[in-house]
């Protein structure tokens, strides 16, 4: 947790924000940002002025690490945070619950974003709609406390025909 306030703050400090933190094998640490304005894209250069400034500060925080790596967020975007949750509402993804749910822990559906309580609340629920067992249409709520990690589902269009 400390290791993540840290580079949060070197990121804001530099004027992107932080989408995720992951370990690898190896020691890698893959760092993902983005621009705080979502209209501007992550650029090769947003990267290399961002592990330069960590290669630097990382050592001096203590955080271990073998070789750093900074990205985008890319077409499969991790959705982490409750303004995350709100943000992507009416998007499609796929959601791993911690615990299943009817026997269940994997689902692919539409975010309904934020149905009950304050946003940034442990007591926020949010909501999915996805196709169940009878292919009829299912509402899922859960809180972020539930989930063990949700992505976007890509949407990329060849010419006009999506895939």
């Amino acid at each position: 947790m400390k290791d993540q306030q840290i580079i949060a703050a070197e990121l804001e400090n530099l004027g992107y924000t932080l989408v995720d933190i992951e370990r690898e094998a190896g020691g890698l640490l893959r760092v993902t940002i983005e621009n705080p304005d979502y209209e501007r894209l992550i650029t090769v250069l947003d990267c290399e002025k961002v592990s330069h400034q960590l290669s630097y500060t990382l050592p001096v925080e203590n955080i271990p690490y073998e070789r750093l790596e900074i990205s985008s967020p890319g077409l499969d975007r991790p959705v982490k945070s409750a303004a995350d949750f709100e943000r992507f509402a009416g998007m499609e993804v796929d959601l791993k619950l911690r615990v299943a749910v009817a026997s269940r822990k994997n689902f692919r559906g539409v975010l309904q974003g934020l149905l009950t309580g304050e946003l940034n609340s442990p007591d926020a629920k949010f909501g999915l709609v996805f196709e169940g067992a009878d292919g009829q249409p299912s509402q899922l709520e859960f809180s972020l406390a539930e989930v063990d990690k949700t992505r976007l589902v890509p949407v990329i269009d060849f010419k006009g025909r999506k895939s």
